[in-house]
């Protein structure tokens, strides 16, 4: 079945190349240059291209997890220039003419993913789906349907421009800014678009209910984000596993949540493995409930990593693997963390012999939550602030990249600044210029 058209302007990942920008305005974007390689270029400002765009000037931006796949070329279909980003708040610039709910100087975070606001998926807060706002093809034949257009996530999902930028352009901007009240300051708010949804969906999409033994896979931010979130859905027992670079993070985290049982995977006993040390620590029978927040790119054996390079999978399994065989008979495993395309060796037997549910989580969808966490946020239950360690500046970003891919010691969630944002909030972390 032919997919349904984009009902917007695609594939306008840097503004100035496509013939969309303002030449006589220029800014400072962070962008894609080769696998491994970004660069901070000058580049035209948007512009209003669609009636209902709205033109937003950042005030605050942040590095993903997931922008790491890009950098290292694990999403397909990026182009060199495309302007990098898919987490950011601002103020409200400019507003095209079929706007209606935004105004010229309104605080504004941007939800990560381009909902319509009227298709069959955004009618049911599934935005993550919409319908009408990624005209990829390749995108449709690879998954038998698409996902919604994302800023900053390559041409795989639209081709967007992102905010790592000082400006950008956010289309249905009706839909996609949510304002943020006086009581938010960006440090938080800028939070609410994608890894505080992301988080939270992880656990109540795969299920977590009072009293589960509840165990997470990389403890990242998501990952940080989803045993804090466990908690607060009123898990028993949370169990975060890490290791190698990122080891420190289960210390990290643990101040956060000290009731927190830890696993380094790089420093397991003789003979041990993953889900023999998780079966041991749940009654020989497992966790509840398992979570995998890191991703299908790092392989953790020579065999999976060879045939990854070589282009015989897309994405490893073992992770998704330690999951599905560490959990009780019957108990349920969702999928976080970004996988692209197909894997060998998965365990389907394990799967569907013990009863395990086994739950795709999905690009989280945004707006079903994000209007639920700004509440907490405000009743002060979440506490977003746990995971920001650092505050840089967009002129930093490519130096910001490197120590971000290399797990660099106690950088967990930044905060980047751009030339339009307010002092550092007290209580958030001071700048630290490179």
């Amino acid at each position: 079945m032919t997919p349904i058209p984009p009902s917007i302007t695609t594939g306008i990942s840097n503004y100035e190349e496509t013939g969309h920008g303002d030449p006589l305005h220029k800014m400072k974007a962070l962008t894609w240059q080769a696998p491994n390689q970004v660069k901070l270029l000058e580049t035209a400002r948007p512009t209003i291209v669609d009636d209902d765009d709205v033109i937003v000037k950042i005030t605050g931006s942040t590095i993903c997890g997931s922008d790491l796949h890009l950098l290292h070329s694990a999403i397909p279909e990026l182009h060199k220039n495309d302007i990098l980003g898919h987490e950011f708040c601002g103020i409200v610039e400019k507003v095209g003419p079929g706007s209606r709910k935004r105004k010229v100087g309104e605080r504004v975070v941007a939800s990560f993913q381009i909902g319509c606001g009227e298709c069959f998926y955004c009618q049911k807060k599934l935005s993550s789906l919409c319908e009408r706002t990624n005209g990829s093809l390749s995108e449709h034949a690879l998954y038998g349907r698409r996902t919604a257009g994302m800023f900053g996530y390559s041409h795989f999902t639209g081709g967007f421009a992102g905010g790592q930028a000082e400006f950008v352009r956010v289309p249905y901007g009706d839909v996609n800014l949510l304002p943020l009240p006086d009581d938010v300051p960006d440090e938080v708010g800028l939070y609410l678009l994608d890894v505080l949804c992301t988080s939270w969906n992880a656990v109540v999409d795969t299920g977590v209910q009072p009293g589960d033994t509840v165990a997470v896979w990389g403890g990242g931010p998501v990952g940080q984000m989803a045993v804090e979130f466990a908690v607060v859905n009123g898990a028993k027992r949370v169990i975060l596993i890490d290791g190698g670079q990122g080891r420190w993070r289960l210390d990290f985290v643990k101040t956060k949540v000290p009731q927190l049982e830890t696993i380094d995977y790089t420093a397991l006993p003789k003979g041990e493995t993953v889900v023999s040390v998780l079966k041991k620590m749940c009654d020989g029978r497992g966790p509840d409930v398992a979570i995998e927040c890191a991703a299908g790119e790092y392989s953790k054996t020579l065999s999976h990593s060879l045939q990854r390079a070589v282009g015989l999978e897309n994405d490893t399994p073992e992770l998704v693997n330690e999951m599905i065989e560490s959990v009780r008979g019957f108990g349920s495993c969702g999928v976080t963390g970004i996988y692209t395309g197909y894997c060998n060796g998965f365990n389907i037997g394990s799967l569907m012999e013990t009863g395990i549910r086994l739950i795709g989580n999905g690009q989280a969808p945004v707006h079903k939550y994000w209007e639920q966490l700004l509440v907490l946020i405000q009743q002060e239950k979440i506490r977003p602030l746990d995971m920001v360690s650092h505050r840089f500046r967009l002129e930093d970003m490519v130096k910001v990249y490197d120590l971000f891919n290399h797990r660099a010691d106690g950088m967990q969630k930044i905060f980047v600044q751009t030339q339009y944002s307010s002092p550092p909030t007290p209580g958030t972390p001071a700048l630290t210029v490179l």
